[in-house]
């Protein structure tokens, strides 16, 4: 245990030990942005889709017009 303690406590003094904690304090930041701005945009995608599903499941094979076009 006293040598575990020791390896902390180098690590934690040494300048590598220093910048890949800030590394890794970025790396969370970053993903943590990442879900959420997916989670975020995850709804108006589906939203969206299921849009463009109706919008040509409704034309029954014949060519759109524009006053047809889906809004949005």
């Amino acid at each position: 245990m006293f040598n575990f303690s020791n390896l902390i406590r180098n690590f934690s003094q040494e300048e590598d030990g220093i910048a890949l904690t800030e590394y890794l304090i970025l790396l969370g930041l970053l993903t943590g942005a990442v879900v959420t701005a997916v989670v975020a945009a995850g709804g108006n995608l589906a939203t969206a889709w299921n849009d463009w599903v109706t919008f040509f499941g409704d034309l029954d094979g014949r060519a759109p017009t524009l006053d047809e076009a889906p809004e949005g």
